[in-house]
């Protein structure tokens, strides 16, 4: 067996453990939720000052190389499944990245609203600084917008990130200081990038995998939950991805919504729906967590 899948599989049985034990009937051990919590709940995302929708539309399930399931669904049911979002569920946060490739059909959905009610959040992937800042003038053209809310570097797995890609920080920075994006962050792949990211006062918002059960998680539940909580600490806006387990929770999303909500951490999560339906069970588990 290989190892991914042997992890894949422990994870698996872990989580399975830990829904057993939440289930129905058992004492649940999360915490109470504070209040009545919504989806489209307006939630400010650290010390950022940037306003959003608790829930962001992801727009990069199965994402890589240019695509994504969102993307493969053509670009019309794309728009579609934005627009409703918006209009039906008051979801105003895009959360979208170049090698998702969907940043045209992100921007056909926000050319049809008001830009300044809605949160547009993309990542890079590339990791020189006159190539970053090449992006944020492509992104924007994408994107069809003047400035961009959130830019993040996309997938840090290397401890020493915050030194290796000072360069690229830098260019943010500046472009933060022109108005030419709001906030700047990062979005960890390794347990020694995340905290990086917490000792980093450069980061302003980070997207942080989490779910219960572990699954294609930086590290288990309780020590990623450590280090955000030293993140939201210091100011850090914090959103949560990978909240159904890249799939391995897709039959028991009501349980992973409801462990995320209740850890207390997050201030916004990200989920990416292929239909309206989904979208629409996505909003009513929320609710009813």
């Amino acid at each position: 067996m290989l190892r991914r899948d042997f992890l894949r599989r422990t994870a698996k049985g872990l989580g399975a453990a830990w829904l057993a034990s939440n289930s129905p009937g058992a004492t649940l051990a999360l915490q109470p939720l504070p209040q009545k919590i919504t989806a489209h709940d307006e939630v400010t995302l650290g010390k950022t000052g940037i306003r959003t929708s608790r829930l962001a539309m992801g727009t990069g399930t199965v994402g890589f190389g240019g695509s994504s399931n969102q993307v493969r669904l053509g670009n019309s049911p794309f728009t579609r499944l934005l627009l409703d979002g918006y209009h039906s569920n008051g979801l105003n946060f895009f959360d979208t990245a170049d090698s998702y490739g969907s940043h045209p059909t992100v921007a056909a959905a926000v050319k049809q609203l008001p830009r300044d009610k809605v949160v547009v959040m993309t990542k890079t992937d590339n990791r020189d600084a006159e190539g970053v800042r090449r992006d944020l003038e492509r992104f924007r053209r994408e994107l069809g917008t003047d400035y961009i809310d959130i830019v993040l570097v996309h997938c840090a797995i290397a401890g020493d990130w915050t030194t290796r890609y000072r360069g690229v920080m830098d260019v943010l920075s500046e472009a933060k200081q022109k108005g030419v994006i709001r906030a700047h962050g990062v979005s960890c792949h390794s347990i020694q990038a995340l905290r990086a990211a917490a000792a980093s006062p450069w980061v302003e918002v980070d997207l942080v995998r989490l779910n219960p059960i572990g699954s294609h998680m930086d590290a288990d539940p309780s020590t990623v939950i450590k280090v955000i909580q030293q993140m939201r600490a210091d100011g850090k806006g914090i959103i949560g991805m990978k909240i159904l387990g890249q799939g391995d929770l897709r039959d028991r999303p009501a349980e992973a919504i409801r462990y995320a909500l209740s850890t207390g951490v997050l201030d916004a999560m990200t989920i990416g729906a292929e239909s309206r339906k989904e979208q629409d069970d996505l909003t009513q588990k929320i609710a009813a967590a």
